[in-house]
């Protein structure tokens, strides 16, 4: 038989770890987006075009991956004489993104933190360089960019999930007449 104020010590205990082990991840807590239909494959060429181009405008090397609503790989373009492991890189962070509905910055935020227990969460990337696709507000995949620095991947995915995110029309925006 479980005394009560030993359970309720234990519980309070627990919950205390568990606060410790993901208080940096909950304050970028996963987006509250539903998944939506896969991102296909010539959005995710276009997507992917995007990271790359940013990346030749500073000369950085990378691989890019877009993957989608289940963490497959629909996409990927590497620069040449980029690193060979880039190219597993990329799609890890994007299998993160997508699978935690979360930029991978924000794992690696909570490892800089001190948060060594986030190395424990199978499948995470603590790199930054992945981050969820958003069309209607539904995560349709995600971008993994992997090859500079992680900063540098980071600013690369961005500027593709950028471009998305303008190319999509405005909520409430009246179509387009023809």
């Amino acid at each position: 038989m479980v005394h009560r104020p030993r359970f309720v010590f234990l519980a309070a205990c627990l919950a205390a770890f568990l606060a410790a082990l993901l208080g940096p991840v909950a304050a970028r807590a996963q987006m509250p987006n539903r998944y939506g239909p896969p991102v296909g494959v010539e959005a995710a060429r276009k997507i992917a075009a995007t990271a790359v181009a940013e990346a030749r405008k500073h000369g950085w090397m990378v691989a890019v991956a877009v993957v989608d609503t289940a963490g497959d790989l629909v996409f990927f373009e590497r620069i040449d004489h980029t690193q060979v492991a880039s190219a597993t890189v990329a799609q890890e962070k994007a299998r993160t993104a997508v699978r935690f509905k979360r930029p991978t910055k924000a794992f690696e935020e909570a490892l800089a933190g001190g948060r060594q227990a986030i190395l424990g969460l199978p499948g995470v990337t603590p790199l930054e360089g992945g981050i969820p696709l958003l069309v209607d507000n539904k995560i349709v995949g995600a971008i993994g960019v992997s090859g500079a620095t992680s900063q540098q991947d980071g600013v690369c995915a961005q500027a593709a999930v950028d471009a998305l995110a303008r190319s999509q029309p405005r909520a409430g925006a009246s179509p387009a007449r023809k």
